[in-house]
C-alpha cells in the first residue's frame, strides 16, 4: 500500500496500476506514518526480492537457456518496476508526491512496458521447456497482442502524468495484456505435468489478474479494490520463485 499525503487527503496507490483509491482527512499523523513505512518496507522488499532472484538465475544458468531466460525476465520484472517503485519510495521519504508526479506516471508506463515483454519471456521459457503443437502460430498471436499494447501504452491520451489519467485507456491498454496472461496461464496449465517446478505457474498468472483487473475497472467507483494489489505483487514473487526449480 502506497500512502502518498497532500493538504486535506492522503492519496493511496497500489501495485502498477497506482489507482487514486481515495482521498480522505486523516485522524493523525503516526497512521499516515505508519502506513508510509510499512508501503516503503515492502516496495524495497519486493525489489530486492525480484533482483536477488533474478541474479541467482543467470549466475546458475549454466548450459540452462531457459533458466537463463527466466533470469533476465526477473530483472526484467524487477527493473522495470523500479521506474515507479523508486519514486514511491522517495516521496515517502519526503512527502512530496505532487513533485515526484511526472516521474510516478512516466514509471507507470515504463511498467506497464516492461510487464508486456516479462509475458513474452515466459512464454518463450515454456516454449523451450515443454513445445506444444501450433505454437508458432500461438506465438504469433502473442507478439500481436504484445505490440498492441506497447503502441497503446505509447498513445498521449494515457496522460501517464496528469493528476487523474482517464480509467478508460486503462482498461483499453489492458485488453491486449489481459488476453497474453489467459494464453501463457494456459500453456502453463497445459504443461504444468512436465514442469513440475511450474506446475502451479497458470495459478499465480490467474490469481495476479484477477486482483489487477477489478483495481483497473472498478478502483475510481470502490476505493476499496485496490487493496488486491497487494496479493497481486506476492503472486508475481512466487512466480519469480518458482522460476528457481528450472
Amino acid at each position: 500500500m502506497t500512502v502518498y499525503g497532500r493538504p486535506g487527503g492522503v492519496w493511496y496507490f497500489l501495485g502498477n496500476e497506482w489507482p487514486r483509491l481515495t482521498t480522505r482527512r486523516t485522524e493523525g499523523i503516526p497512521m499516515k506514518r505508519t502506513f508510509g513505512i510499512v508501503e516503503a518496507v515492502f516496495d524495497v522488499a519486493y525489489l530486492i526480492a525480484g533482483a536477488v532472484i533474478g541474479i541467482l538465475l543467470v549466475a546458475t544458468a549454466g548450459p540452462s537457456h531457459p533458466r537463463l531466460l527466466a533470469g533476465i525476465m526477473c530483472l526484467v520484472l524487477a527493473g522495470g518496476d523500479s521506474f515507479h517503485l523508486v519514486p514511491r519510495v522517495r516521496s515517502i521519504v519526503g512527502g512530496d508526491a505532487e513533485a515526484l508526479r511526472c516521474a510516478l506516471g512516466r514509471g507507470k508506463q515504463v511498467t506497464s512496458i516492461t510487464m508486456t515483454l516479462f509475458y513474452l519471456l515466459l512464454w518463450q521459457i515454456g516454449c523451450e521447456l515443454v513445445p506444444l503443437a501450433n505454437e508458432v502460430t500461438w506465438t504469433v498471436v502473442l507478439l500481436v497482442l504484445a505490440c498492441m499494447r506497447v503502441v497503446l501504452c505509447l498513445m498521449p491520451q494515457n496522460e501517464w502524468t496528469a493528476e487523474k489519467p482517464p480509467v478508460s485507456w486503462g482498461i483499453i491498454r489492458n485488453v491486449p495484456f489481459a488476453a497474453m496472461g489467459v494464453i501463457v496461464a494456459v500453456r502453463y496449465f497445459v504443461t504444468g505435468a512436465a514442469i513440475p517446478s511450474m506446475s502451479l505457474a497458470g495459478v499465480a498468472i490467474i490469481v495476479s489478474f484477477a486482483c489487477y483487473l477489478p483495481v483497473v475497472i472498478w478502483s475510481e467507483r470502490y476505493p476499496q479494490v485496490g487493496a488486491l494489489m497487494l496479493p497481486k505483487t506476492c503472486a508475481y514473487v512466487w512466480l519469480m520463485a518458482m522460476c528457481l526449480g528450472i
